[in-house]
């Protein structure tokens, strides 16, 4: 059928995967604190609205990847909130003396 996505089998292999949003959120932190402007890392974090409307349409076709879907949704609005508290305190912080 030639689809990329992870089968329902493979959920060991995505407990790994979302365990651990923090790691992905201190590596877009990173980048931040190299100077990459804040509101392109959230887009790079978010998922696109074009991509949520074709996995709409993917889940009516297989509707066993809804679960899937949905936690990935979940996982990176975590990744995002995050890392938006990151850069929150980090303007919150101040100089370093």
């Amino acid at each position: 059928m030639g689809t990329n996505f992870i089968t329902p089998s493979d959920s060991a292999q995505e407990q790994a995967d979302f365990a651990y949003p923090q790691r992905e959120a201190a590596f877009f932190y990173g980048l931040f604190l190299r100077g990459h402007p804040a509101e392109t890392l959230r887009r790079d974090i978010e998922i696109p609205t074009a991509v949520l409307a074709k996995w709409e349409r993917e889940t009516e076709r297989m509707p066993e990847l809804r679960g899937l879907l949905e936690r990935i949704v979940e996982y990176r609005r975590h990744v995002l909130a995050i890392f938006e508290s990151l850069i929150g305190h980090d303007a919150h912080a101040g100089p370093v003396q």
